[in-house]
């Protein structure tokens, strides 16, 4: 797979786990409000609720398919992260080796001035 696909099954996985949480919150939004409906004697009709609650349970089950789908992407990008770091590390021990010459330059040349 190329970067630009990898990248792209990241951006869906993450969209994916976005609606997964959502609709799996919504479902327990919607127990919730049926539980209050019956504690206060509301009568709503039994196939409403049901109905929609199969409607989010489908919802939730497509959104976790299409995690488990893009996951690639996910690991992918993971690896990427972590080589980056690791140069940026070497990059920096770089620098202050070179700082710290820079400075001992600094104080040789001043010694020398001085004499």
């Amino acid at each position: 797979m190329t970067q630009k696909n990898l990248s792209e099954y990241k951006r869906k996985y993450d969209v994916a786990r976005h609606h997964a949480w959502a609709g799996s919150v919504l479902l327990a939004v919607l127990i919730a409000i049926r539980g209050f409906f019956q504690i206060s004697n509301i009568k709503i009709e039994d196939k409403i609720i049901i109905a929609i609650g199969m409607i989010l349970i489908f919802y939730i089950l497509i959104a976790i398919f299409l995690t488990y789908k893009y996951r690639y992407g996910l690991l992918v990008e993971q690896k990427i992260v972590e080589v980056h770091i690791k140069t940026n590390d070497l990059e920096r021990e770089k620098l202050k080796i070179e700082k710290k010459k820079a400075k001992a330059d600094a104080k040789k040349s001043k010694k020398n001035s001085k004499k």
